[in-house]
């Protein structure tokens, strides 16, 4: 692994960034040279290394520690850079890339072996999205590359949705990172195989089945988006994700049963921390509670979700339990990261 005397940090300003600006500039030669830098997208920070080097995406494995048989998402700045990397692209794809890019859609297609290998897991198809942050349409208009960036966080832990996360996780293991402020979605992008006739949810996220099913009519959720047997073809299919320090326990049954499995945690010396819906914070006694946002705002709850589940870390809890949250729109995003970083479901 590459360790580095101090990981660059640049604070960039999004309402007035540019292509020109020093700090993207010096960001943008950084990989063109094979370093790794994390930058801000609209769902959290990403990890960009030039796709194109095998060297250079290799150090995004080394810095996460991340196993390296899971694909990386290429992220690309205009969407003339599709013909590139891309064949045989599908008419239901260019629907979605019309409607959707810039913003958190990946579109799986067929690829022209331009990548590196250990992009694409060996794989003969690509992750590709451009994303809606100033920020990172900025870098990535600047170096003119196609760039992997996976979540910017250790492998397995919560994803990152401000700069001091990524510094936690990665400070003096990258060479740098931009610092545009808090991320907006805070779950990372849908992704979409279009590589066949009828497109196919591998990970959901930011653009939801029923917006995208608006554009392209019949779509449908993988089979193996809940099992862990199957070789990965979309990043978070495999492997626990997105988890505390502390376990993790989703109890269904409401505040009551919640309540009673806290006070049994307290009764055996535990620190419990619970993370619940605005709506049942006055009903829950612990040792810690926090808020992720209201039920009747899934955008809210997801916007929260990582930075609530850091906070555990830092406020030490022994033990964190959760609410579930609807499957509905982006709900089903929050409950398919929850239920990855979850050691235990309590079913009562």
């Amino acid at each position: 692994m590459s360790r580095y005397d101090k990981t660059h940090y640049w604070k960039v300003d999004i309402n007035t960034v540019s292509v020109e600006d020093p700090n993207i500039q010096e960001a943008a030669i950084a990989l063109r040279k094979g370093e790794v830098v994390a930058f801000p997208t609209e769902t959290v920070y990403g990890l960009g290394a030039d796709a194109t080097k095998y060297d250079a995406v290799q150090k995004i494995f080394s810095a996460k520690g991340r196993p390296s048989d899971n694909p990386l998402i290429v992220h690309i700045g205009d969407k003339n850079q599709i013909s590139e990397l891309a064949l045989d692209i599908k008419k239901h794809a260019f629907k979605l890339m019309d409607t959707f890019w810039p913003g958190p859609l990946t579109i799986i297609v067929k690829e022209k072996r331009v990548c590196a290998e250990n992009v694409t897991a060996g794989l003969n198809t690509v992750g590709i999205r451009i994303p809606d942050h100033p920020v990172a349409l900025a870098l990535l208009q600047a170096s003119q590359l196609p760039v992997a960036a996976p979540s910017a966080n250790r492998s397995g832990k919560p994803s990152p949705t401000t700069a001091n996360h990524v510094l936690q996780d990665l400070s003096n293991r990258i060479f740098g990172v931009l610092d545009g402020g808090p991320t907006g979605i805070g779950v990372e992008s849908t992704v979409i195989d279009c590589t066949e006739d009828i497109p196919v949810i591998l990970r959901p996220g930011g653009i939801t089945l029923e917006a995208i099913r608006e554009v392209i009519g019949d779509v449908i959720y993988d089979s193996a988006l809940y099992r862990d047997d199957q070789k990965p073809k979309s990043p978070g299919m495999k492997y626990a994700h997105y988890a505390p320090n502390a376990p993790l326990w989703i109890v269904e049954g409401g505040v009551e049963t919640l309540q009673k499995q806290i006070n049994e945690l307290t009764e055996r010396g535990k620190k419990v921390g619970v993370m619940v819906s605005d709506e049942h914070v006055p009903h829950i006694s612990a040792d810690i509670v926090q808020s992720c946002g209201s039920k009747a705002h899934l955008e809210e709850v997801a916007s929260k979700l990582y930075d609530v589940l850091r906070s555990f870390d830092q406020l030490e809890a022994d033990i964190i339990l959760a609410e579930p949250f609807p499957y509905e729109g982006i709900g089903e995003a929050v409950m398919n990261r929850l239920l990855k970083a979850a050691s235990h479901v309590v079913k009562l």
